[in-house]
C-alpha cells in the first residue's frame, strides 16, 4: 500500500482509493473481523464497483438533467404561446422524449426467499435514523408494544396525563382495551369486561365470567398459546389477521392486582417491519458520520448493539429483545420474533461522499459505498444458525430500500449494482432485495417498468407523498405558480398517485409477495387524529404504512386488526386509475386573485418550518426530530418536508407571487420565532442575534434562493455543504482539489 498522504486530513491510500481515517478504522477494526472478507478483498471490491458503476451513475444523473431541461422548455413554450395545458399533449411529449417508456404488458414479481413480515403480514412500518443507537434499538424492539402505555400516554384518551398515576384515566384505558378485545376476539357468551379468569384446560382455552359461567372465544382457533402454568397463565396469545395480541396476567402487579381478571396489560404485535435509515432522516456528511451509521447497523445485525441513557436519576441500558416463548395447547413449545424485521434504507444515486476518494481524488458515489458495506454487514446475520436468539431474516435475505430512483433505467442500474456486489461478497444471487420508493415523478409514471427492471428483487413499493410533492413541483416548475401548500393534498394528481401505486403493485403480483406501503404520519403527538386518519391506509389496499414512533406503531396496528388487507387487495384487482389524472398539474388557475394575507401566511409557515429543521441539521447534525411548526405543533420533520417548503417558495419567487425582499424579511423575523421555540433545546445555536454569521441561517436561505438549480429540487447537496463546512471549517471539496493537483500522490497508487 502507498504511504499516507495529506495526513492533516487523515486520508490514506487503500488499493486504488483514498479513504478517510475514521472510516478506515471502522472497516478494518470493526466491520471486517469475523465477516469472512479480508481487508484486501474489501478495498479491491470497492474499487471494482466504483470503476464499473461510477461512470454509469454520473451518466444517469446527466440524463435526469437533460429531461428536466426538456420539460422546462416545453412548459415555457406552452406559456409563451398561450396554449392551455393539455394532459394528453404533455403525455405525448414525455413519451416522445423517452421520459415515459413502454412497460412490458405482463409483469410479475418472482422475488425468492421473502420473510413473511414483508410477504404476507400486514402491519405498521417504523422508520428511524440509524445514526442514533437508542432510536435504532427502540425501532428494532418495537415489534411488541403495550396498548395500555400507548393509550395512557397519548391524546387517544382525553385529558391530561399529569404526574403520577391517574386511576380514572387508567380505568378509561382498561375499558378501551376490553372493548377492543370484544371487537377482535368476541366471546361465545358475555364480554371481556366480565372475565374473572383466563385459563388453559385440556380441551381448550377457557374463560370464567364474574357470574361463574364458563365460556370461550367465539372463534376458538384465535387462541394460539400461553406462558406460565395452564391453570394460572401469565400470558394468553391470540391471533387475528396474522397479527398477535398478548393478554398479560399478574395478580401481584399494581394494575393486575386491581383487575377482576388480574390483567396487567394488553400487548400488541406492532411494528412488523422497521426501516433503519441511512438517508433522509440522517445527517451524515463525512467519514466520521458514515462510520457511526454503519457501526450501529453492524451492531443490530450482529445482535450486540446497546445504548446507555438517562431517565430521571436512573441510567438505563437498552439492547435487542430476544424472541418470545410460548406453549401451544398441545404442549409444544414455540417462539415468535421479538424484534421488527429490519430493512435498510441506503442513500440514492445523487450524492457522493468525501469519506472515500477515487484514484483521481474525486468523491465516490455514496450509494455504491452503502451497498458494499450493507452487504458485508448482512453477512453477520446470514451466517447465523437457526438457533441463534437474535436473527433478522429467517429466509436468508437482505432488505435494502432504495430512495429517489427516477425511472426504470435507474432501477435496473441498482439491480446490476446489487448483483455485482453479491458476486464480490460471496452472497447468493438475489440475496439483496430491493424496496422501490415511488417518490419521484418519473418513477410514478413508469412504475410498472420500474418493477419489471427488478422483478427478481422487489419486496416493497410505497408512496412517499412528501418527497413526491417536492418532485412534482420541481419537475413542473416552469408550468406556473403552484397552489398553496395547504391545498396540495387536494389536487387530482396526488389522489390518483396514491391509487395508482396500489393498482400497479397488484397488477405486478405484489399481493402475498411484497409490501405495498403508504407514507408517514408526521404529527407524533396527535395520536387521536392518527387513529382516525391512518385507518384509510389498509382500507386503500396498503399492507404497511409508516409511523414515527413505537407508540404510533402500537396504535396503528389496531387498523390492521380491523381490516384484512388481503381481502381489500382482492377487491381492488382490476381497478385502473386514470393515467391522465397523474399528469394534472397543481398550478393555480388565477394566481392574481391570491390574497396578500394568504401569501404572507404561506411564506411564514414555509420559512418557519425550513429554519426549524435546518438549524438542528446544520448546527447539531440532527437529521430527524420533532420540530415545532408555526403554531407550536410538533411535527416529525426530515428532508422530504424541507424539500417541499423550499421548492414552494422558489416557485413563487420565480413567478413573482412574492419578492426577494419579502422572503428575506420573513426569514429574518422567523429566525426570532425559531430561536424562541428552541430556547430550552440543549445544544441549540441561536440565529437571530447575528444572522450573517449563522451557518444554519445561510444554509436555509440558499435552499430557497438556489432552489431552482438544485438537482431534482433535493436539499442534501446544500445541507451537506454547510454542515461539512461547520464541522471542518473548510470547503467540502478542498482536499479533493488539493489532491487533484498532487501528481505525486496519484502516482504512488
Amino acid at each position: 500500500m502507498a504511504p499516507q498522504i495529506h495526513s492533516d486530513q487523515g486520508y490514506k491510500s487503500r488499493y486504488r482509493l483514498f479513504v478517510d481515517t475514521p472510516l478506515i478504522h471502522f472497516i478494518e477494526k470493526e466491520l471486517l473481523p469475523g465477516s469472512g472478507m479480508s481487508v484486501e478483498t474489501f478495498y479491491e471490491s470497492l474499487t471494482a464497483l466504483v470503476q464499473e458503476f461510477g461512470k454509469k451513475n454520473r451518466a444517469l444523473l446527466k440524463k435526469r438533467l437533460d429531461h428536466k431541461n426538456q420539460i422546462d422548455q416545453w412548459h415555457k413554450d406552452q406559456r409563451e404561446q398561450g396554449i392551455a395545458f393539455d394532459a394528453g399533449a404533455f403525455e405525448q411529449f414525455l413519451r416522445d422524449t423517452g421520459y415515459i417508456v413502454e412497460a412490458p404488458e405482463q409483469v410479475k414479481v418472482t422475488t425468492p426467499g421473502v420473510d413473511p413480515e414483508l410477504a404476507t403480514i400486514a402491519g405498521p412500518q417504523l422508520v428511524v435514523p440509524v445514526k442514533n443507537a437508542r432510536f435504532a434499538l427502540n425501532a428494532a424492539n418495537a415489534r411488541w408494544g403495550s396498548l395500555y402505555d400507548a393509550l395512557y400516554g397519548t391524546d387517544v384518551i382525553p385529558g391530561e396525563v399529569g404526574q403520577g398515576y391517574n386511576a380514572e384515566r387508567g380505568e378509561q384505558v382498561i375499558r378501551y382495551a376490553r372493548d377492543l378485545l370484544d371487537e377482535l376476539f368476541p366471546l361465545q357468551e358475555g364480554s371481556h369486561h366480565d372475565v374473572s379468569c383466563y385459563r388453559v384446560m385440556d380441551n381448550g382455552f377457557a374463560i370464567k365470567l364474574s357470574s361463574g359461567v364458563m365460556t370461550t372465544l367465539a372463534t376458538p382457533e384465535a387462541f394460539k398459546g400461553f406462558q406460565g402454568a395452564a391453570d394460572s397463565p401469565s400470558a394468553i396469545l391470540l391471533q387475528n389477521n396474522e397479527l398477535h395480541i398478548e393478554i398479560q396476567i399478574d395478580p401481584e402487579h399494581p394494575i393486575g392486582r386491581t383487575d377482576s381478571a388480574h390483567v396487567k396489560d394488553v400487548v400488541l404485535e406492532s411494528a412488523i417491519t422497521a426501516i433503519q435509515d441511512f438517508e433522509d432522516s440522517v445527517a451524515a456528511v463525512d467519514a466520521e458520520d458514515k462510520a457511526e451509521v454503519y457501526r450501529n447497523m453492524l451492531g443490530l445485525y450482529k445482535g450486540d448493539l446497546s445504548a446507555e441513557f438517562q431517565k430521571g436519576d436512573k441510567t438505563l441500558l437498552r439492547s435487542l429483545n430476544k424472541d418470545r416463548e410460548y406453549r401451544a395447547l398441545s404442549g409444544e413449545q414455540f417462539s415468535l420474533p421479538g424484534r421488527s424485521t429490519l430493512l435498510i434504507r441506503n442513500v440514492g444515486h445523487l450524492m457522493t461522499t468525501p469519506a472515500v476518494l477515487d484514484e483521481h481524488c474525486c468523491e465516490i458515489p455514496e450509494g455504491i459505498l452503502d451497498t458494499l458495506v450493507t452487504a458485508v454487514i448482512a453477512r453477520f446475520d446470514l451466517h447465523k444458525k437457526a438457533s441463534d436468539p437474535i436473527r433478522n431474516s429467517r429466509t436468508g435475505s437482505v432488505y435494502i430500500v432504495k430512495p429517489k430512483m427516477q425511472g426504470p433505467e435507474e432501477v435496473a442500474f441498482c439491480s446490476q449494482l446489487f448483483a455485482r456486489t453479491e458476486q464480490l461478497t460471496g452472497l447468493v444471487r438475489n440475496t439483496l432485495k430491493m424496496g422501490i420508493m415511488d417518490e419521484e415523478h418519473r418513477t410514478t409514471l413508469n412504475l410498472k417498468a420500474c418493477i419489471a427492471a427488478a422483478s427478481e428483487r422487489v419486496i416493497f413499493i410505497n408512496t412517499g407523498f412528501l418527497d413526491r410533492t417536492g418532485s412534482e413541483m420541481h419537475v413542473n416548475m416552469e408550468a406556473g405558480p403552484m397552489v398553496p401548500k395547504t391545498d396540495m393534498k387536494h389536487q387530482q394528481w396526488i389522489r390518483s398517485y396514491e391509487d395508482w401505486n396500489v393498482d400497479i403493485g397488484l397488477q405486478c403480483g405484489l399481493s402475498g409477495h411484497a409490501q405495498i406501503g403508504k407514507g408517514m404520519w408526521a404529527m407524533p403527538d396527535a395520536m387521536a387524529n392518527m387513529l382516525e386518519a391512518k385507518a384509510a391506509h389498509p382500507q386503500a389496499g396498503a399492507n404497511c404504512a409508516w409511523v414515527p414512533s413505537p407508540t404510533a406503531a402500537t396504535l396503528h396496528a389496531i387498523h390492521y386488526h380491523r381490516v384484512k388487507v388481503t381481502d381489500v387487495q382482492q377487491s381492488l384487482k382490476g381497478r385502473q386509475t386514470s393515467f391522465s389524472n397523474l399528469l394534472q398539474l397543481p398550478v393555480m388557475p388565477a394566481p392574481e386573485q391570491l390574497h396578500p394575507d394568504t401569501i404572507q401566511r404561506e411564506l411564514e409557515n414555509n420559512v418557519q418550518g425550513i429554519l426549524g429543521y435546518v438549524a438542528r441539521w446544520i448546527d447539531q447534525g440532527v437529521g430527524c426530530s420533532k420540530v415545532p411548526d408555526i403554531n407550536n405543533v410538533n411535527l416529525m420533520e426530515d428532508r422530504a418536508t424541507l424539500r417541499i417548503s423550499s421548492q414552494h417558495i422558489a416557485n413563487w419567487l420565480h413567478f413573482g407571487i412574492c419578492s426577494e425582499s419579502q422572503v428575506r424579511e420573513v426569514f429574518n423575523r422567523m429566525a426570532v420565532v425559531v430561536d424562541r421555540q428552541n430556547a430550552d433545546t440543549e445544544g441549540y445555536t441561536p440565529m437571530a442575534a447575528d444572522l450573517d454569521s449563522s451557518t444554519a441561517f445561510r444554509a436555509a436561505l440558499s435552499l430557497v434562493f438556489k432552489g431552482l438549480t438544485q438537482p431534482s429540487g433535493y436539499t442534501e447537496p446544500l445541507l451537506h455543504k454547510y454542515r461539512y463546512r461547520l464541522k471542518h471549517d473548510r470547503d467540502l471539496n478542498s482536499f479533493a482539489r488539493e489532491c487533484q493537483r498532487s501528481k505525486e500522490a496519484v502516482a504512488e497508487i
